[in-house]
């Protein structure tokens, strides 16, 4: 089975390398750009397989990088992860209004990254390869199934929480997060269309 090919950008050098050899210690091969013009560039030219982008970046800033990329067919479903010191609920609701898959801020484990572009690069190949689900085949699926429409920022359930179903996405996006040991939010995972969520709590 070929590698996956993953694209660091990342303006500051000592953590992009940092970041870089991880990956290749895992397996993974690696396509490193130091600002987010260079970025948009490789990615249009080596169509990775998973993005991994900085936002405060000179050149072009992450957002920007996600909002081109965005635009052209072939770049589109690329999984895209932003790596940043920002973590500001603002900047995370930026990122995931533009399309991001996850979030993960800076300083960050190293096991926590990997699972994240593990978990990203998994669900993109169900998705590609796995058979497409409708609303109108759940029937074949679920003995019995509710409907329901949250609004922007409304609580789904609480951490601690047992949930009481196992939630399919049909439209939108769903941040699943925790507190750390400070008070403050970690996001944990961002959910998109057609992504399931909630099934490791009933487990």
């Amino acid at each position: 089975m070929s590698k996956y090919k993953i694209l660091v950008i990342e303006d500051n050098q000592d953590i992009r390398e940092n970041i870089s050899e991880l990956l290749m210690l895992s397996g993974y091969e690696v396509i490193e750009a130091e600002n987010g013009r260079a970025g948009v560039k490789s990615a249009m030219e080596n169509l990775p397989d998973l993005i991994l982008c900085d936002i405060m970046m000179p050149e072009l800033d992450g957002y920007g990088v996600l909002h081109i990329l965005g635009k052209h067919r072939e770049t589109l479903n690329i999984p895209f992860i932003f790596l940043t010191a920002k973590a500001e609920k603002v900047d995370m609701r930026k990122g995931m209004t533009l399309g991001a898959d996850d979030y993960i801020t800076k300083p960050f484990e190293e096991t926590d990254l990997l699972s994240a572009i593990e978990n990203r690069l998994r669900k993109a190949l169900n998705k590609d390869a796995g058979p497409k689900v409708s609303t109108e085949g759940f029937d074949s699926i679920f003995n019995e199934k509710i409907v329901r429409t949250y609004s922007a920022n409304q609580l789904i359930y609480k951490e601690g929480d047992t949930p009481l179903f196992v939630y399919y996405l049909n439209k939108g996006k769903v941040k699943i997060v925790k507190m750390n040991k400070e008070g403050k939010e970690v996001v944990l995972e961002l959910c998109n269309t057609g992504d399931f969520f909630g099934y490791w709590g009933i487990l």
